[in-house]
């Protein structure tokens, strides 16, 4: 019986909604103050019964919980009749656990989805020399293993032939493609975009950095348990106090009223539903400005938040390499046009920013390509020798530099850009700078964090150090490192933590999952992936930067709101009692009355969320 009273909660929840709005309406609309009555016992009867069978097992393990504190104001409600106040507290509690319930375990679906995206199968090299292929678990260290264009890495291994372009987004989140190459290190769960690799074993399964990266946001998971909620400290000593406070004076006075009265009064709405009230406008709030928060811990934790950690890429930057600058140095109108012939049959990673950039574009027939292994393309357009490529390449065919093109190469070098020249007939026309650019307004919305009192800002980035330096630079961070893995990003977050930071972790990419769940906040982008999301605690919709210090805006303000409404409901208690016992002026009537008063200020005073705008 119990099973199926907690399994069908919300519909519990449901139904005594129902019949509080039918209950009203019978008696606005129709005056049946009969069908008002009946309709609110049974939604109390309903209501209370999920209650008062957690605060019977809750009482087994001698634990005075909330839910004990509900049943008793439950209780009280109905022996002095008062079932408004009865429906209306088992409603609104049954609803506040309800908005938390639903977002409990989601993380674990993401353990199912990265398992998913682990390789199955690898083509083995057999004792005939010949590649055959198997499944994953029957490779082991040392295995030869060959892989072609377009499949996933299955292992951690070196690379011994061959040469490629893999894209390890789901390892280092970075979005250009790596060269690879003899010697090499590449990793399972990555993909090779062109090509064709042959790569000795080094580590398999759980051993590798993807397995790893699986068994880190585990760890994070179980070891991520839920801070004890105020309310329930607070009831740990105050329930006891107000239940032996009423025994106390039935004993002295053996006045039941008197003692009912206590337990009441002792027991406010207010009280109950202060924080549910404030989490839900300010979740509402969160939703209707491109915020999703998690649950109210992650409101507590966020809005006390010491450091803030970011992702570099798809995080801070847009996550799609571009072109940032185009320097001409001739007035040939046709290189355009032959640049774009060329790169559009290039599998360069660079490439397709070039095409982008150049846009809709006459095409010219491409002939005697030649690739450049480490430099670019050679080939023929229209009669002219055209190379496209890196400053190697330049060399390689003898264009001439100047002073003017030397310099603008070592700008937009220092700037964190990759180069892109281009040569017609040994003379240079064009040069390319191509970057992940940094997303917009993201200097002001840091600027603003910090003027809301996170302390550090800190970025993590798979990235080379020089382009993390460039990009921390331009933007202001605290502190900025690159060449991190995600095993090295988690470590990192661990670190703040235990000296006594709280650190949220701001990313959008599977590799960011470990950091996303290890952090006290995890912060995913909403253009991010699926894993990234369900692992993290808040969620910045449509991926706006801008979203973020509105986020720390509304925790801010909705924490400081759920103090105000305890201090409230608390403080009515404290003043009817001061009243009842040492004045005449209190009665139960009147405190029913208070009571009711204090319900409507701390919901309007929660209700003021819903309006609020993040000024930074």
């Amino acid at each position: 019986m119990q099973r199926f009273i907690f399994r069908n909660k919300n519909r519990i929840t449901l139904l005594s909604a129902i019949l509080i709005v039918t209950a009203y309406i019978s008696k606005w609309a129709a005056g049946n103050n009969e069908v008002f009555t009946l309709a609110l016992i049974i939604a109390s009867i309903i209501g209370a019964i999920p209650i008062a069978l957690q605060a019977y097992q809750a009482l087994r393990v001698k634990v005075v919980s909330i839910d004990v504190l509900v049943t008793i104001a439950v209780i009280g409600a109905f022996l002095i009749q008062n079932y408004e106040e009865s429906a209306i507290v088992t409603f609104l509690f049954l609803f506040g656990a309800y908005l938390e319930q639903r977002t409990l375990n989601k993380t674990r679906s993401a353990i199912k989805e990265l398992t998913e995206m682990a390789p199955e199968s690898a083509f083995k090299q057999m004792p005939n020399g010949e590649f055959e292929m198997v499944d994953v678990d029957d490779v082991d260290e040392g295995d030869m293993l060959q892989v072609r264009t377009g499949a996933k890495v299955p292992v951690d291994g070196t690379v011994v032939f061959g040469e490629g372009y893999i894209n390890e987004a789901s390892i280092t989140g970075e979005s250009l493609p790596v060269q690879k190459q003899k010697d090499s290190k590449v990793f399972a769960g990555t993909i090779l975009e062109n090509g064709t690799i042959h790569i000795l074993t080094d580590k398999v399964g759980e051993d590798t950095t993807f397995g790893r990266i699986i068994e880190l946001v585990e760890e994070a998971q179980d070891s991520k348990s839920e801070a004890e909620r105020f309310i329930d400290r607070f009831s740990k000593y105050y329930t006891p106090a107000v239940l032996l406070l009423a025994f106390v004076v039935w004993v002295f006075t053996q006045n039941v009223e008197l003692a009912i009265t206590i337990l009441v009064l002792g027991c406010p709405g207010a009280l109950v539903i202060g924080v549910p009230v404030s989490n839900v406008a300010g979740i509402g709030n969160g939703a209707k400005n491109g915020v999703l928060l998690k649950g109210s811990e992650v409101i507590t934790d966020f809005s006390n938040v010491h450091t803030i950690v970011f992702d570099k890429t798809g995080t801070l930057t847009v996550g799609n390499p571009s072109v940032s600058e185009t320097i001409h140095y001739t007035n040939n109108s046709d290189v355009l046009g032959y640049l774009a012939s060329i790169e559009r049959e290039s599998d360069h990673p660079l490439a397709k920013a070039v095409i982008n950039e150049i846009g809709d574009n006459t095409f010219s027939v491409v002939e005697n390509t030649e690739v450049v292994k480490g430099g670019g393309i050679v080939a023929y357009v229209n009669g002219s020798r055209i190379a496209v490529g890196n400053v190697a390449l330049m060399e390689r065919e003898n264009v001439e530099l100047s002073d003017e093109a030397l310099k603008d190469i070592k700008r937009l070098v220092s700037g964190g850009n990759s180069l892109v020249l281009t040569s017609m007939d040994g003379k240079l026309q064009l040069l390319m700078g191509v970057r992940d650019q940094i997303r917009p307004r993201v200097k002001e919305d840091l600027l603003k964090l910090k003027r809301m009192g996170v302390k550090e800002l800190v970025m993590l980035s798979g990235d080379n150090q020089g382009t993390v330096d460039v990009v921390s630079s331009e933007i202001g961070m605290t502190k900025a490192f690159g060449n991190m893995l995600p095993e090295d990003k988690s470590a990192y977050i661990k670190k703040l933590k235990d000296e006594g930071k709280i650190v949220a972790f701001v990313g959008d990419g599977v590799n960011d999952s470990p950091s996303l769940a290890h952090a006290d906040i995890g912060i995913a982008m909403g253009s991010g992936t699926d894993v990234a999301i369900e692992t993290s605690d808040v969620v910045l919709m449509n991926s706006d930067f801008n979203h973020l210090t509105h986020a720390l805006g509304l925790v801010k303000a909705t924490a400081g709101n759920m103090k105000q409404n305890i201090v409230i409901a608390v403080g009515v208690v404290l003043i009817l009692f001061t009243g009842l016992l040492f004045s005449e002026w209190v009665n139960m009537s009147i405190g029913m009355l208070v009571h009711e008063l204090s319900i409507l200020v701390v919901i309007l005073n929660g209700m003021r969320l819903t309006r609020f705008k993040s000024r930074g």
